[in-house]
């Protein structure tokens, strides 16, 4: 299906996208790419960061994709990858923060230094990356910023205690920043994705269970999974002009999945 977007409605935008080396947001910089903007993608396994890159750049006529090795988590690393973006490109534009991490644990089960993990590099990640960007940047020069959230705490899931703790906190630094970066020409939005097609995090909540993966499409208003470029079009459209006076919102991306799940169905015989 031909794009409503104007193919060069990102170009010469400046772009650095967390997590970017693999699953949603390799979508959202590669769909970032294809409409103009210059990306880097952030994240600390350099291999698959590289590979990324790589990919990301067949079929440009000039590199426009570069990748950052970084941890979310240290200050120190985070402030000279900016520094590197700046010097090279000379501004910045846009920052999708979307690095996470996630996994399946009871309650019972989950250690503290797990939940610490999850929490810092979410939630900490998000408020590091985002101030950075702000001070050395945005403040003067107005941006967008968008975070990428989830559902799973809205109603409360099973054996993702960790990641809604950080999601809810995520979703919280949204309205936050909305209302202290907007005066500065700010705009600071969320978005939310529900069951995304192909992703490492659908595979472990559905337990590697196709069946329960069917259940979960009987579920869903709009009765189909997610894909990766449903949440990378979400992104783009919060990057443009047309959305210039939205900010504090976060954008719930799942056809409808959260207003008719239910943690009862959720597969823990293989954990």
């Amino acid at each position: 299906m031909a794009s409503s977007f104007n193919k060069n409605c990102l170009d010469d935008k400046i772009a650095l996208i967390t997590g970017g080396g693999s699953g949603i947001c390799y979508e959202i910089a590669n769909t970032f790419l294809k409409y103009g903007a210059t990306v880097y993608i952030l994240s600390r396994n350099k291999e698959k960061l590289l590979r990324a890159e790589m990919e990301l750049n067949k079929g440009l006529s000039s590199q426009r994709c570069f990748s950052i090795p970084a941890d979310v988590r240290k200050f120190d690393q985070i402030n000279d990858a900016v520094d590197i973006i700046l010097k090279k490109s000379g501004k910045l534009d846009i920052l999708i923060n979307g690095a996470a991490g996630n996994f399946l644990c009871p309650i019972s089960q989950l250690s503290y230094n797990a939940f610490k993990t999850v929490m810092e590099i979410d939630a900490h990640g998000t408020f590091i990356v985002s101030q950075i960007c702000f001070n050395k940047w945005f403040e003067n020069n107005g941006g967008v910023i968008i975070h990428i959230s989830m559902t799973l705490h809205y109603t409360g899931t099973m054996l993702q205690l960790h990641a809604g703790a950080a999601k809810a906190a995520i979703d919280a630094m949204t309205k936050h920043m909305a209302v202290e970066f907007g005066p500065y020409n700010v705009r600071v939005n969320g978005i939310a994705p529900g069951p995304i097609e192909g992703t490492v995090g659908l595979s472990r909540l559905g337990g590697f269970d196709e069946s329960y993966l069917d259940k979960m499409r009987e579920m869903i208003p709009l009765r189909r999974m997610g894909s990766a470029e449903d949440v990378a079009n979400t992104a783009l459209f919060l990057c443009i002009s047309e959305a210039k006076y939205i900010t504090g919102s976060t954008i719930v991306v799942d056809g409808g999945h959260w207003l008719t799940s239910s943690s009862s169905i959720l597969n823990i015989s293989k954990i």
